[in-house]
């Protein structure tokens, strides 16, 4: 079994910064790639942040130069440090850990006010 636990949301100003944490545990055999996404209130599911565990990362456009996402591979640890917020990074942000299976948190709320 595995669990992955997202933290770190919440509620911040537009310019405000955030940062979001996840931890994978339990039968984890190899981790090909750690990353985050995002669902915002009727909109689709979309990806904005993985790194692979050579160090490969890549991002969604509208969030290239604000957000970064650092691994700590040794914990099957990720991390999303969000800068420069904006409302429409509002939503619920999962976390996504991809080994032989693919395995997501609960999600965790961030909400970005104007």
């Amino acid at each position: 079994q595995v669990q992955v636990v997202e933290s770190g949301g919440g509620l911040v100003q537009a310019g405000g910064s955030l940062r979001l944490s996840c931890a994978a545990s339990g039968s984890i055999l190899s981790i090909n790639a750690m990353g985050w996404y995002r669902q915002a209130p009727g909109k689709q599911h979309e990806l904005v942040a993985v790194m692979t565990s050579g160090g490969s990362t890549i991002y969604a456009a509208s969030v290239k130069g604000r957000f970064t996402i650092s691994r700590d591979n040794a914990n099957n640890t990720v991390y999303l440090q969000m800068n420069s917020l904006k409302p429409e990074d509002t939503g619920v942000y999962y976390c996504n850990v991809q080994g032989v299976r693919s395995f997501w948190g609960q999600g965790t709320q961030v909400t970005v006010s104007s």
